[in-house]
């Protein structure tokens, strides 16, 4: 999803007070507000495949899977982001009692568009590393079966890039799998019968 900045200075709890009254959704860093906009046909179906493979998975278990309209808290960077998919084990902790700013995800994901694949890669994931919570950090391709896991380790993030629709990306800290072929249903049949996904209705 894109993001348009508004060029005046905030507080994060100045931020916190507008956005929650505000008709959209906007992430907040270094005194900023990015107004979101719409996700495309793609970012939308993979992002729905994955939440539902991962609910199935987490049904029963002491896990909830958020997706879109759950804000993150990259406390010590003093910034709000709405990953594409949020899942936390454990009880899960809130910044207060709205119960709408999570602080201890376990693992992030991000549905890569090009408006903001640069800053997921960058800004965005050096903020998410400093959350102590987080195990992995998924980035998600739209247009081929690319998925990139990058999971924290003693001395650093490993990355391991899966590809493929026959492949399966497992993750560890939820004990969950994504299967490739899953996670693109409906979206690579559509190029596969020569069609622009996004103008396939």
């Amino acid at each position: 999803m894109s993001a348009v900045i508004q060029q005046t200075s905030y507080t994060a709890e100045e931020y916190l007070t507008l956005e929650r009254n505000a008709p959209y959704k906007s992430e907040f860093h270094n005194g900023q507000i990015f107004a979101m906009t719409g996700a495309s046909r793609k970012h939308n179906l993979v992002s729905i495949n994955i939440a539902a493979e991962l609910r199935s998975q987490l049904k029963k278990r002491p896990c909830e899977a958020y997706i879109n309209d759950m804000r993150v808290k990259a406390a010590e960077m003093r910034s709000y982001y709405y990953p594409d998919i949020a899942v936390v084990c454990g009880v899960a902790r809130f910044e207060d009692n709205m119960l709408d700013t999570l602080l201890n995800p376990t693992v992030v994901i991000e549905v890569l568009s090009p408006s903001t694949e640069a800053y997921d890669r960058g800004g965005k994931f050096s903020h998410y590393r400093k959350i102590a919570s987080l195990r992995e950090y998924l980035l998600v391709a739209q247009d081929q079966p690319i998925i990139e896991c990058f999971t924290r380790q003693e001395n650093g993030w490993v990355l391991t890039e899966t590809t493929g629709l026959d492949a399966v990306v497992k993750l560890a800290s939820i004990d969950c799998s994504l299967s490739l072929r899953e996670v693109y249903d409906k979206v690579l049949d559509d190029m596969a019968d020569g069609r622009s996904v996004d103008q396939a209705s």
